[in-house]
């Protein structure tokens, strides 16, 4: 496993991590998700990703319950705080992001965080605010750094133009070879300011694993299928790129990885890219996807896969 340095912080991530939405405290088994924490640390993953709202504090609950015994230094942390809580808890007030991040970290089981992201932007709260709220929360020891998901890039702008006040480490935008939408502003924004890229969905909700059939409807196991994923999805799921996304198995061949290890180091061939995460159900998924981290892949692979998804995204649109 090979690690980058995430942002302006003296945090080392893996390229690869593990995150916890949809599965750890919700989907998957407890014995089962147990195993593929602890496969993660086995294959050298250090950075595990999760969120208050993942099971309505759930997916925190587990973890909280999971890392007991294991050293607080040996990894890096990171939840996140916006979505609705309950009828009333929800966004980035100075209120929610106090009661919101001591409500983590009892769940947690740990007196800090390292890392404490806004999971998305809050427009009904001042952004001044917000990143003074955070700025105590930096102050106080409850979290090393921040960051942001899926912000604007004008409102990234707008934080990093406010003075003596705490600045973001890490950017969480979907980002895979087919949603390439960060490279026009996020990504030359953040590389120019001291700001990591840690990936949500490189593997397209697991499209490009390859999966798929184009011709025949998904598993009824998989996420295509299930009420909470089937409308996100549906842009995923279209025939044209489920038949792009099998053109791209011969090229990872070429490179002598899995589809989902190509996908993966494709998305860590940017710099700017700290660590993709990763959700697994099962152990043996862990260790596949971590066989991307330090992988060395001919550019024209990639540019020849690129094509391929580029024609194919495309043709949807005419």
């Amino acid at each position: 496993m090979k690690y980058r340095k995430l942002g302006d912080s003296d945090l080392e991530v893996s390229e690869i991590s593990l995150g916890s939405w949809l599965t750890y405290g919700v989907g998957v088994e407890a014995d089962k998700a147990r195993a593929c924490l602890e496969e993660a640390f086995t294959q050298g993953i250090n950075f595990i990703d999760t969120a208050n709202v993942y099971g309505r504090g759930a997916a925190e609950t587990f973890l909280g319950e999971a890392l007991q015994g294991r050293a607080r230094d040996s990894y890096v942390l990171a939840t996140k705080v916006y979505f609705a809580m309950s009828d009333e808890d929800r966004g980035l007030s100075r209120a929610q992001i106090e009661k919101q991040l001591d409500a983590s970290l009892q769940r947690l089981k740990t007196d800090y965080v390292d890392l404490y992201q806004c999971h998305r932007y809050d427009w009904d709260t001042p952004l001044e605010e917000t990143i003074e709220a955070l700025t105590r929360a930096v102050e106080s020891g409850k979290t090393r750094y921040i960051g942001f998901s899926e912000w604007p890039a004008e409102r990234i702008q707008a934080a990093l133009d406010m003075p003596g006040v705490a600045k973001f480490v890490s950017s969480q935008p979907q980002y895979s070879l087919l949603w390439r939408e960060p490279e026009d502003e996020i990504i030359p924004l953040c590389a120019a300011n001291g700001i990591s890229q840690i990936v949500w969905s490189p593997l397209g909700q697991g499209v490009l694993s390859g999966k798929y059939d184009p011709d025949s409807p998904p598993p009824k196991d998989s996420r295509a299928v299930s009420d909470s994923m089937g409308g996100f999805m549906g842009r995923l799921m279209h025939p044209e790129t489920l038949r792009a996304v099998q053109r791209l198995k011969p090229i990872a061949e070429e490179a002598g990885l899995t589809l989902p290890q190509f996908a993966l180091a494709w998305v860590l061939r940017e710099p700017n890219v700290a660590s993709a995460i990763i959700g697994a159900s099962r152990p043996s998924q862990v260790r596949e996807n971590a066989g991307a981290s330090g992988v060395v892949v001919d550019t024209q692979l990639f540019m020849r896969a690129e094509a391929i998804i580029d024609e194919a995204l495309a043709a949807q649109t005419v």
